[in-house]
């Protein structure tokens, strides 16, 4: 019995434990240099030990990448570097990436360089940083990759776009760069609505857009699918993002296992009876939101996207900010819109109708962003 209850106790507490938690962010990057034939590139990094009594090593990172472009990536060339940036240790001269142990608590940061030449770089569209690092701890040897993504074209704010009518609103569906999780919704409003908008406009911005602006996207390779979710996974249509166990196990993650199985199991007998959909009632907000890989842009088509988050304090800072009254909604080519939020005294029936035919688009536009003009 002494050993049932030893072995139980030293389970549960390794279950409470957080492993190799260390994780990679970026906190910014910038263009060194931007002509023709050549783009050099730096990230700003940061490595941060996210637990509270363990020391995590660094001892091996290297760099992986994707260039993304509308053509032949023929002819062009790319060379990465990472520097570490310790405190209290220099970086060596040639370019070796020394062990590091990063304590408890504490981060500790690295520039990331890449160096992008070609006889013609006017058709890359964006680049794919893939931060492959080691960390050794308790879990013992645990590989990890962190992803920062850059865009490397920019629409001119000020070009001239073209309104679409309907019943209801004159609407302007407004290009972007490529928005990453180091830009900012209102910022990008600021940007890109400000020069094209007039007193009465509303701005309307895609869900999936701010959420990977919020930075709520998940790798697949992230993801571990618990018992739970490979089993619910395949009662839900293939089109469905929960019909993969990651999907499923994602939402699992945020709702919590006892929501997610007493709703599928509610929402079973409630189907039986004629009243289907109470399942995505039941399960919690993000059950409508989370979007598989394959549902967005490129590179972010290969991560998991959840919902945005604080949708409302979003649109009332857009409006403070900027004076235009704002929403933040989720529309499909099947005439389906959703209105996550919106901004005081906004008519929901005229967001509704206004982009009923979807103006953004879902495939490769680039249109984020849509102004709405009513008509009276």
């Amino acid at each position: 019995m002494l050993c049932i209850v030893s072995y139980l106790l030293i389970e549960w507490q390794y279950r409470q434990r957080p492993g190799n938690d260390l994780t990679l962010s970026a906190t910014d990057w910038r263009f060194d240099i931007y002509e023709p034939d050549r783009y050099v590139l730096s990230f700003d990094t940061v490595f941060t030990n996210r637990t509270r009594t363990l020391e995590i090593f660094i001892p091996e990172v290297d760099i992986d990448y994707e260039l993304l472009s509308s053509g032949s990536l023929e002819g062009i060339t790319v060379k990465t570097e990472i520097t570490p940036a310790h405190e209290d240790f220099p970086a060596r001269a040639d370019n070796y990436w020394f062990a590091y142990i990063v304590k408890v608590g504490k981060s500790t940061q690295a520039n990331i360089k890449v160096d992008i030449t070609g006889p013609d770089l006017s058709q890359l569209k964006s680049l794919w940083v893939k931060v492959n690092y080691l960390t050794y701890g308790p879990e013992g040897r645990i590989p990890k990759t962190g992803h920062l993504v850059a865009p490397l074209k920019y629409p001119n704010p000020e070009a001239a776009n073209s309104w679409r009518e309907n019943s209801v609103a004159h609407v302007l569906p407004i290009p972007t760069h490529l928005l990453t999780n180091l830009d900012s919704t209102v910022e990008v409003v600021k940007k890109y609505v400000a020069p094209c908008a007039q007193p009465g406009d509303i701005v309307t911005i895609g869900e999936t857009p701010v959420a990977i602006m919020q930075n709520r996207l998940r790798h697949p390779t992230t993801v571990t699918p618990g018992w739970l979710a490979k089993r619910l996974c395949y009662y839900f249509m293939p089109t469905s993002s929960l019909a993969t166990a990651c999907g499923m196990q994602t939402l699992i993650d945020v709702s919590g296992p006892w929501q997610v199985g007493s709703a599928f199991a509610i929402g079973a007998l409630a189907k039986i009876f004629g009243s289907p959909g109470m399942f995505y009632r039941l399960a919690g907000e993000q059950a409508r939101l989370i979007d598989d890989v394959t549902g967005t842009l490129p590179p972010f088509d290969q991560f998991i996207v959840l919902g945005p988050s604080q949708s409302q304090q979003l649109v009332d800072q857009i409006y403070e900010e900027t004076g235009l009254k704002a929403a933040i909604v989720d529309v499909n080519d099947l005439k389906a819109v959703k209105i996550l939020a919106k901004s005081e005294n906004t008519n929901e029936q005229l967001l509704v109708q206004a982009l009923l035919d979807n103006p953004a688009g879902n495939a490769d536009e680039q249109t984020p962003v849509v102004l709405i003009r009513p008509k009276s």
